[in-house]
């Protein structure tokens, strides 16, 4: 598996209105013109197999659970068109009911302890998976990062929904992530489901205060200063949600933070992938952001691990930045496609 994130097409359109509420098309606007047929040829041509589609539950669901038909469709012709296209995709749930991922960095997420919220989440993936189980090289995404309290609940949730998705779709890939951001570490506490058709997922942006330094969306005085990559990152006495690393990281710190993971597959003989990893690109300065890419996408490949890059357009990570105006001035995009030609071919070599 090697492929991109559509991430901010179906999913996290807030955060692009947020960015240039001004020329923000709305909400079926943005919908229409952000991917065209023009990107999954793109994907096809520099190589990748896959796409991840994110899908906020907000943007298809009304509060009752009921599709918008103006949206739902429109995300069941785009996994089509992708799929027609050559391409496997990943169905995933970025947000649903209770649960964001962003704002679990703050406070606890409702859904892990709300019955109806979590009856909900079937209720939406009944209905994905009904709509969209008979499409040929699909995969399904339960939930994308879940923070729950402690792993045990994670691990309950996981198989309730996919119980509720298996009803619709007996043969069709499962992607499980792990507890807390689907970190690798949480693989020590993960238990596999009683499916032989499933891909344990991870994301991997470690070391955080690297990843995401200076990243406006991250709280605490750790993240806003400058890191360089390979490094030796300072104690800091902060408190934090987010884990705030120290120490050395190189290749070898980073090849160390996944054997939870390795561990994880050889115990359970298990398919393992990375579904999420990038760099902030306004946070570190370009040869350290390069530097961790080499290795990330080194270890994966030495490692035998598929990789989903997180993400191919805007959202602060994208291979392409189109109306971004933090990035309107940033070398790599500095072109008529406003590409990082540079990142993907890079990505190629892998």
């Amino acid at each position: 598996m090697k492929g991109v994130n559509f991430g901010g097409w179906f999913s996290q359109i807030d955060n692009i209105e947020e960015k240039d509420p001004k020329t923000f098309p709305g909400l079926m606007g943005h919908i229409d013109s952000f991917i065209s047929e023009q990107d999954f040829n793109n994907v096809n041509d520099w190589g990748f197999d896959h796409v991840r589609l994110p899908l906020d539950w907000s943007n298809a669901f009304t509060k009752e659970i009921k599709p918008r038909e103006e949206v739902l469709s429109l995300y069941e012709k785009a996994v089509k068109g992708l799929t027609n296209s050559g391409l496997n995709v990943i169905v995933d749930l970025h947000r649903c009911p209770g649960h964001n991922f962003e704002a679990a960095a703050y406070s606890e997420q409702s859904f892990f302890s709300s019955a109806s919220q979590r009856k909900d989440c079937l209720k939406i993936w009944a209905i994905l998976a009904e709509r969209l189980g008979s499409v040929d090289r699909i995969m399904f995404e339960p939930l994308n990062e879940p923070v729950a309290p402690d792993t045990q609940t994670w691990n309950e949730v996981k198989a309730e929904i996919a119980g509720e998705i298996r009803r619709f779709t007996p043969k069709a890939t499962l992607l499980i992530g792990s507890n807390r951001w689907n970190t690798p570490g949480e693989f020590e506490h993960l238990t596999p489901l009683d499916d032989e058709n499933v891909i344990y997922s991870f994301h991997y942006y470690l070391p955080v205060i690297f990843t995401h330094q200076k990243a406006p969306w991250v709280p605490g005085r750790a993240f806003k200063q400058t890191y360089r990559y390979p490094g030796i990152y300072p104690v800091v006495e902060e408190k934090s949600n987010l884990t705030i690393e120290s120490g050395s990281w190189n290749r070898q710190k980073m090849q160390e933070t996944m054997r939870p993971v390795f561990g994880f597959r050889d115990k359970y003989h298990a398919r393992v992938a990375c579904n999420e990893f990038g760099v902030y690109m306004a946070g570190p300065d370009r040869q350290s952001q390069m530097n961790w890419m080499k290795d990330i996408l080194g270890i994966f490949k030495e490692n035998e691990i598929g990789w989903t890059y997180w993400t191919y357009k805007n959202l602060d990570f994208g291979l392409i930045s189109r109306g971004e105006k933090l990035f309107e001035h940033h070398p790599p995009y500095e072109n008529p496609l406003r590409t990082d030609f540079e990142l993907v071919e890079l990505m190629k070599q892998f």
